[in-house]
């Protein structure tokens, strides 16, 4: 198992963001709608890794086409499934074995966490708060899911990153 995965999170226009997630060995791309809060959702399916939930989903519409993430939990990590869907208003509730695999990867639930956070927070700092619900429209940004997040991904992965190791109470 290696622990290379890369992802972003873009606003890429008013109410669309592009995210991309990769390991060495191949990547996937998708271009998400508003209709949906997004972040916000994939924020809390990561968190919910850390709890008892061993699998977790988050759809994503990209207008008409839905883009579902599967979580699987084992043990320390996660099998990445990224399934598509033709029109997301008839697979909302689909079976997850209806849609088309397009990417998959298993990674550290740690390397998982520290990603999906780390691009959140770079949303956070390019567009603050007030310029992230003018570009996304509907929804404002998921603080608290992104707070929720960190304290669960410093709390229980060892991460390498000065930045995630809390620091002993004195």
């Amino acid at each position: 198992m290696k622990d290379d995965l890369q992802f972003t999170w873009e606003l890429s226009g008013s109410g669309w963001a592009t995210y991309r997630i990769a390991n060495s060995m191949s990547e996937r791309k998708d271009t998400v709608s508003y209709c949906t809060n997004a972040l916000s959702d994939l924020l809390n399916a990561v968190a919910g890794l850390y709890e008892t939930d061993a699998v977790q989903r988050v759809s994503f519409d990209l207008e008409p086409v839905e883009v579902r993430w599967r979580l699987r939990r084992h043990e320390a990590n996660v099998e990445i499934t990224i399934s598509q869907f033709p029109d997301v208003s008839e697979s909302w509730n689909a079976p997850d074995d209806q849609g088309i695999p397009c990417w998959s990867s298993t990674q550290p639930r740690s390397s998982l966490g520290h990603v999906v956070m780390e691009a959140a927070e770079t949303v956070l700092r390019l567009h603050g708060e007030a310029g992230y619900r003018k570009r996304w429209v509907q929804h404002d940004f998921p603080s608290a899911k992104l707070d929720n997040l960190r304290q669960l991904h410093q709390r229980d992965d060892e991460c390498p990153h000065d930045r995630c190791r809390v620091e002993p109470d004195s």
